[in-house]
């Protein structure tokens, strides 16, 4: 009996494609960048395994061959792929929730800390060969000991990385659509609006999903809310971020440092950002351990197996 046809979009990590390789008839690529011939290299196959950044818009799938049953994305987010366009094929579509949230948080926490303390200037200046030695007054941050951080999104990843900043002595805030039950709050502070929310975060954390209602949600006048000096990290989408907004409030002041994982068109950037010191720019590394990104493969080809089996997978977007 023959296996099923998997089309794999990007290079994978070894444990994945091997185990792809061995329930399927994979057809791997050595590639990291986005597949051009995407409608080409899908002919005759059952299923496919995308990464974000690859485009699934509406006139690609409708230009997917019959015989694709099942999308998988090696992610969370599925903004990347039109799902109206893909449940009219009759296209089921899968993600990797509930895998990634520890890893996530703790590139939230890392920005966090990183940007406060300032440390990638440090690093900067060491490898360009500046560096006279210790001095008093030299590159003073911000402690986030005892500070007030505030989460906007409070779903897993924002709930772990809760977890994570009370260890270190913070006070949590959140902003959410709801009040969370008591048994997942603990003594986080609930905000129902953004005026007491955002006045009250020395640090703020942004780990929403890529929403229409959260596009661009820190924008100028959110931005004015905060406290002066104000640490900003976003480990979650980059569509979050007003760009023009934010950099010209780090450059005069308004927000003090700044740590990002993730950009609006990524691999694009605002150039606004590069020349600013006071900014700690990383590229997507918030689910990067092997042992996530195994787990977050195995997932996809677990929902892409049970779909292509009749059954429903407990990671199918609906």
């Amino acid at each position: 009996m023959s296996r099923p046809t998997l089309l794999v979009t990007r290079r994978l990590p070894p444990a994945v494609e091997a185990r792809a390789a061995a329930e399927f008839d994979a057809r791997l690529t050595a590639s990291d960048l986005p597949m051009p011939d995407v409608i080409a290299n899908s002919a005759g196959a059952d299923a496919i395994l995308t990464c974000p950044g690859d485009n699934f818009d509406a006139e690609l799938i409708a230009a997917l061959p019959a015989s694709v049953k099942v999308i998988a994305t090696f992610s969370v987010g599925f903004d990347h792929i039109d799902i109206p366009a893909a449940t009219a094929r009759s296209i089921a579509v899968c993600n990797t929730p509930d895998v990634l949230s520890v890893t996530t948080a703790e590139t939230a926490l890392l920005l966090i800390l990183s940007a406060a303390r300032r440390a990638g200037e440090g690093e900067r200046l060491i490898r360009a060969g500046r560096w006279e030695g210790w001095a008093p007054t030299q590159l003073l941050g911000v402690g986030v000991v005892g500070r007030r951080l505030g989460i906007f999104g409070m779903g897993r990843i924002g709930r772990v990385l809760a977890r994570l900043a009370r260890g270190i002595g913070m006070t949590i805030h959140y902003r959410d659509m709801a009040r969370l039950p008591p048994s997942l709050e603990g003594d986080a502070i609930f905000h129902d609006n953004d005026v007491s929310f955002l006045g009250a975060c020395d640090v703020l954390s942004l780990n929403a999903p890529a929403l229409p209602e959260t596009y661009h949600w820190l924008n100028a006048d959110r931005i004015a809310l905060l406290p002066r000096g104000a640490v900003v990290v976003n480990a979650a989408r980059g569509s979050l971020v007003d760009d023009a907004a934010l950099i010209a409030a780090l450059t005069s002041g308004r927000v003090g440092f700044a740590g990002l994982d993730v950009f609006e068109g990524e691999p694009k950037m605002s150039p606004g950002y590069l020349p600013l010191e006071n900014v700690v720019l990383l590229p997507h590394l918030g689910s990067a351990t092997v042992e996530t990104r195994d787990t977050m493969g195995f997932l996809a080809l677990d929902g892409i197996a049970a779909v292509l089996s009749g059954r429903k997978p407990g990671n199918l977007v609906e």
